[in-house]
């Protein structure tokens, strides 16, 4: 339990001050005021002030804040909404900027550090008919050596790597049982009859053994840039399952991020990391949907400010429309979590 607290309230810390830190260091530089600092959610539990800001720590784990004058009115002193548009959305999208950054250095430092890596062969045992596998000659015995120049180490790999390539055609290597190896073109399907996979490939991970492994800074870096990448695509390829209704739309309140945090923390230091890296992925991407109380909310009164040649939408309209969406994002939260509290009470 006490794993499970501490590694949540880890991860929501560091990509919760990760955002707030883009928009609060945009802000300051930029010469807009600056009025709190907030992590989580009111009430309040501590705060101190130093200049003209107000740092604290709140009570509800749902978020952050950076408090800034006159978000919505230019007659503010040291306003936001006086600055000009290119600052405003500077500043605007600063916090998802770093969330999309910050994973880089997670993911580095996840490569650095010594974790459990599975290394063994992926053999294939049975081939679904009529599927791609089928289709492009893959048997039953034969071992899946790389897709697209990836190696494949296990099944983990071969699944990140499908989904990855969903809807694009693969380069694949096989070994078959004569030893034989050859490449195959085939294209993961999007949705699959029953549950036959992006292939049609059961398999298995043999010959396996459990090693430690860490890379040099060096290539650490680079692995990591790439691993962002591959996060990136299956971000973007999970919403377009969802609607394509190929994947089942799975969503996670704070219950059931808690209880992702706790299974990462005990996987070891560099699994955690990786979850952290996706976590603000997800966050940094799903803030620039132009929702209202969300950042790409406030960006989409800008742009259409833009449109109208600098013609505002009333501070009292903006200020209503972004106070109803809060509210509206909260009860979607707290409907989010009483489901995960409800799936972990009955096993699911």
């Amino acid at each position: 339990m006490w794993v499970t607290i501490f590694s949540f309230l880890g991860v929501i810390i560091i990509v919760i001050l990760a955002h707030e830190i883009g928009h609060f260091a945009t802000a300051k530089l930029t010469g807009v005021k600056v009025e709190e600092f907030g992590i989580f959610y009111p009430p309040r539990l501590f705060s101190i002030k130093r200049g003209e800001t107000i740092y604290s720590i709140n009570a509800l784990p749902l978020g952050g804040f950076v408090k800034m004058s006159g978000e919505e009115d230019p007659d503010e002193p040291g306003s936001l909404a006086a600055k000009s548009i290119p600052v405003r959305l500077l500043v605007l999208s600063s916090g998802s900027l770093m969330n999309l950054l910050l994973p880089f250095l997670l993911l580095s430092i996840a490569f650095m550090v010594p974790h459990d890596a599975l290394i063994g062969q992926v053999k294939v045992l049975e081939v679904s008919p009529d599927s791609p596998a089928e289709l492009a000659g893959i048997q039953p015995e034969d071992i899946l050596l790389s897709i697209n120049g990836h190696s494949i180490q296990n099944t983990n790999d071969l699944q990140r790597y499908l989904y990855i390539n969903l809807g694009s055609e693969i380069d694949l290597v096989v070994k078959h049982s004569d030893s034989t190896e050859e490449e195959l073109q085939l294209v993961p399907r999007w949705k699959p009859p029953g549950e036959e996979g992006p292939l049609g490939t059961l398999v298995t991970t043999v010959s396996a053994t459990q090693v430690k492994q860490s890379y040099p800074f060096w290539k650490a870096i680079p692995m990591g840039a790439e691993r962002c990448v591959e996060i990136l695509v299956l971000f973007k390829n999970g919403i377009v399952g969802m609607f394509m209704g190929a994947l089942p739309v799975d969503l996670r309140g704070p219950v059931g991020i808690a209880e992702m945090s706790g299974e990462f923390a005990r996987a070891g230091v560099s699994p955690f990391l990786e979850f952290a890296a996706m976590i603000s992925i997800n966050l940094g991407i799903i803030n620039l949907f132009p929702l209202p109380a969300l950042d790409g909310g406030r960006i989409a009164f800008v742009l259409i400010e833009f449109l109208r040649r600098g013609k505002r939408i009333s501070p009292r309209k903006e200020w209503v429309i972004h106070t109803a969406g809060f509210f509206l994002l909260l009860a979607v939260i707290m409907a989010v979590t009483y489901r995960d509290i409800l799936r972990i009470a009955t096993g699911e």
